[in-house]
């Protein structure tokens, strides 16, 4: 019969999944130690071991659960069937709001998830193929000729270069909120789309 589980068994794994986010961010995953993690935490290192395993589990743990909090988002906003503009639009503000709470778990799942181990790196690259087919797809449906020039999915990538590394510049109680900028790549995506040459060369003038 499976051991239950203490009470704040769960708040305490969130506790420690928060700040090893934190160190693996501002240290990166090889120069944190599991020693450093449970200092933060408040916990001795045996204590820290209940919870993950090791390094690599707690890792894991870090780059799964925001792949699965930004699949969550898309299917949320799937599930609303939107038109064409504003389910694009809708997407980029909700990825925009998911990164501005979510700054460390983004930023060591972009540096530090080639520690984890093959299998799992498959894992958390068929979620970041979901979420980037998503916004493809939604591109697609603005505007349909994407499709057959195989130009969607670049520029979903384009999309996610925009905002993925927002957190480097916009700070968080400066005069520009995470609001008003999501507004700001969507104007600018919807302003230039129709400009994207799909041969390479641009767009020619008139």
């Amino acid at each position: 019969m499976p051991r239950k589980r203490a009470a704040g068994y769960d708040n305490q794994r969130e506790t420690i999944v928060e700040q090893a986010a934190a160190l693996f961010a501002r240290n990166g995953f090889v120069g944190t130690s599991m020693n450093e993690v449970a200092l933060a935490c408040g916990l001795s290192k045996a204590s820290l071991y209940h919870y993950f395993a090791d390094k690599h589990q707690l890792l894991m743990h870090i780059c799964e659960d925001h792949i699965d909090r930004l699949c969550a988002l898309v299917d949320e906003v799937a599930q609303q069937d939107l038109a064409p503009e504003p389910r694009l639009r809708l997407l980029v503000q909700r990825f925009v709001e998911e990164y501005r709470d979510a700054q460390n778990e983004h930023r060591v799942l972009t540096e530090d998830v080639r520690f984890l181990e093959p299998g799992d790196q498959k894992r958390i690259l068929n979620g970041e193929r979901k979420v980037v087919k998503a916004v493809a797809d939604a591109m697609s449906a603005v505007r349909p000729e994407l499709d057959r020039s195989r130009m969607a999915k670049p520029l979903a990538m384009l999309l996610f270069g925009m905002i993925n590394w927002m957190f480097m510049w916009l700070k968080p109680d400066g005069e520009l909120t995470h609001e008003r900028m999501a507004v700001v790549v969507s104007d600018l995506l919807f302003g230039g789309i129709g400009a994207v040459g799909l041969d390479g060369a641009g767009k020619k003038k008139r």
